[in-house]
């Protein structure tokens, strides 16, 4: 007795008949199965018949494959494989043009079955549809379905491709190559090159020499969208397969030809949607073309390359007017370079280079600073000057930030990746401009520098200005914008506000989504949570900052420090030098008792605000507070003033005490 598990209950069909609902034992052979279902028909010569699939693909079942048979299939009786490859064999050869036909287009549609294949290809019939191609005798129709049956009949690589005669391939690129054809016989032609350019590198040489690159551009300018599609996907092979130095010259060919315009203008703004296939072939092109850049972002800057050199030299004349550097001594010189190139933003002022010594982004950022510098020159000074002029700790570096953005645009762009075979996530923006990476960094950094000073950050805070950065140029592509016009508009638009907004949306979305056990295990942690971030604001406290004392007259040319004592009792404060890091409690003299503080009031609450409401004020209200006193003997003491960091976030918060009100 056959066990219950190697049972199956299907029904099998035929024309004509009533069909069997039998109870497949997976344990007995094939062949005898098909014996029982014939004499239930009564059906002579069992061998002449086989099972298949009758719904979806319809793919022969064989010892191989018949364990993915499942409860409640619907298989059906139909000819044995090798008695259809033997009937179309002979059908194909037939005097009679409609049996020809007939035989070649059915001959396309069972070819996807591979046991068929091996059958038909057994019988050298492969040979028989090249030779019907060979000599090009028959009408568009049967071209047709030979060529659709050829291919369907290679795609299981039973046969390799490198057998084909050179006759066969100059005649399938004539039908790629000629104009007034039938636009089937094309799409199929097309199919058939790529595979065969994507099978060997010598099938790549012939190809490359039959096919004209003119030829396949005209095919993007058609309306029919599958010509477009397998021509994009020819292209894309001949380029993959190509060695460096064809893929240069191709893509400087395709580049005069102006193939990024036909696409940009015959694809991506066409009336119809880009289908899934073609928004691949259109990711790898643009991933193709974008590592190019690869070599640069792998290479380190080299100190004794004088063309560098002088590309540094001339990022730093560019920003600031000087004099004549050649009658300045060699020491005088040298001071004088260091100190612009740290107004610059460079970290080693004294050896720029050393900056560039990362890869990647490697050369490429300096690539990209001097398309802005240069391109854009006027932006270019104002990001510059704007910057190194500043005195409260608040300037944005600009070579630092150019050589991180660089990175993070490459890291966006995927540049240095190899194309996937299933990605299809490709930039509109890409094919609207010559040097995408180059114009995406103008306006980049300068919304960079717009972030900086919307989050109000200092050196302290760059590792969180990229961040954002980074999120307002990946959200702003997601919304595939299709030329910088736009891009730049939607980049702007999401202002660092917009950004702590979403994130917060998003955050309650999340938060709505979690499973209720996860949300009785995020209340019943909150209360330990909670006092885990008042003690780490309370560690920060005592620890302390230093700030820039305000004077009466505006100026900030002192320093002083604050921290709260070890037992949270008393706000230590005091004059510090610059280079002071932590000074000991001991040396901050003045002092106030926190059990002293009444209340806090914040932003247009403080009273210099009120004060001076309706008057010009350039310290802006959301970083000042004051804390009110219930009786203190030090003098002034009622008027303290403290300033607080608001990017340090919910858990670290710094304070800032002035002692003296801003008038």
């Amino acid at each position: 007795m056959p066990q219950q598990k190697d049972i199956v209950k299907i029904a099998i069909q035929m024309p004509g008949a009533y069909p069997q609902l039998i109870q497949l034992d997976q344990k007995k052979p094939l062949s005898a199965v098909i014996k029982e279902v014939c004499d239930g028909w009564n059906l002579p010569g069992p061998d002449n018949f086989a099972l298949q699939y009758a719904d979806g693909v319809q793919t022969y079942i064989t010892e191989s494959n018949r364990l993915d048979i499942k409860n409640g299939c619907i298989l059906r009786l139909t000819k044995a494989p090798g008695r259809c490859a033997e009937d179309l064999f002979k059908g194909i050869q037939s005097s009679d043009s409609g049996v020809r036909c007939d035989s070649l287009k059915e001959l396309a549609s069972v070819s996807t079955d591979v046991t068929f294949a091996q059958e038909f290809i057994s019988r050298n019939g492969h040979l028989l549809l090249v030779k019907i191609v060979e000599d090009s005798k028959e009408s568009n129709v049967i071209m047709t379905h030979t060529l659709t049956g050829f291919m369907e009949l290679m795609d299981h690589g039973i046969v390799s491709w490198e057998n084909l005669s050179s006759v066969f391939i100059k005649k399938i690129a004539s039908f790629v190559n000629a104009k007034p054809t039938d636009a089937s016989i094309q799409q199929v032609s097309l199919d058939i090159l790529e595979s065969m350019v994507l099978s060997s590198y010598g099938l790549f040489l012939q190809v490359k020499q039959e096919v004209t690159m003119e030829r396949l551009i005209a095919h993007l300018q058609v309306t029919n969208q599958q010509i477009q599609t397998k021509a994009m996907a020819l292209l894309m092979a001949l380029l993959q397969t190509a060695g460096d130095s064809d893929r240069q010259d191709m893509f400087a060919f395709l580049n005069k030809k102006h193939l990024r315009q036909y696409i940009y203008k015959n694809i991506i703004h066409s009336s119809g949607s880009v289908q899934d296939e073609m928004a691949h072939y259109l990711y790898v092109l643009q991933s193709v073309t974008l590592n190019h850049l690869e070599p640069r972002m792998r290479t380190s800057l080299d100190c004794y390359s004088q063309e560098q050199r002088e590309i540094l030299h001339g990022l730093r004349q560019a920003a600031f007017e000087t004099e004549s550097e050649n009658s300045l001594s060699h020491e005088r010189r040298r001071s004088l370079c260091a100190k612009e190139f740290k107004k610059l933003g460079f970290s080693n002022n004294s050896n720029p280079g050393q900056d560039l010594v990362r890869t990647p982004p490697g050369l490429l950022a300096l690539d990209t600073m001097f398309y802005f510098a240069s391109r854009y020159p006027d932006a270019y000074s104002r990001f510059v000057l704007e910057n190194s002029s500043r005195e409260d700790k608040h300037e944005c570096p600009f070579a630092r930030s150019s050589i991180q953005l660089t990175l993070i645009l490459c890291e966006i762009l995927r540049i240095g990746e190899p194309p996937s075979e299933t990605r299809s996530d490709y930039h509109p923006i890409f094919f609207s401009q010559d040097r995408l990476l180059e114009e995406l960094f103008c306006i980049c950094i300068q919304l960079l520098n717009k972030t900086w000073k919307e989050m109000r950050a200092t050196q302290e805070d760059f590792d969180k200005v990229m961040q954002v950065v980074r999120e307002q140029i990946t959200r702003t592509l997601s919304s595939k914008p299709t030329s910088l016009e736009l891009f730049k508009n939607k980049v702007n638009a999401l202002n660092y506000s917009e950004i702590l907004k979403l994130r917060q949306t998003e955050r309650l979305h999340q938060e709505e989504t979690l499973a209720p056990p996860v949300l009785e295990l995020k209340e019943r942690l909150k209360p330990e949570l909670l006092e885990l971030i008042r003690q780490q604001r309370l560690n920060r406290l005592c620890q302390g900052t230093m700030f820039k004392k305000i004077s009466s007259r505006r100026r900030q040319d002192k320093l002083w420090y604050c921290r709260l004592s070890p037992n949270h009792k008393m706000l230590h404060y005091g004059d510090v030098e610059e280079d002071t890091d932590n000074p000991p409690i001991e040396t901050l003299q003045k002092k106030i008792p926190v059990a002293d503080i009444k209340g806090l009031l914040t932003g247009k609450d403080c009273a210099h605000m009120k004060e001076n409401k309706g008057k010009q004020n350039k310290v802006k209200a959301f970083i000042i507070f004051y804390i009110r006193l219930r009786s203190c003997s030090h003098p002034g003491c009622n008027k303290s003033q403290l300033g607080v960091d608001r990017l340090s976030g919910p858990i670290f918060t710094i304070f800032k005490v002035i002692d003296l009100p801003i008038r």
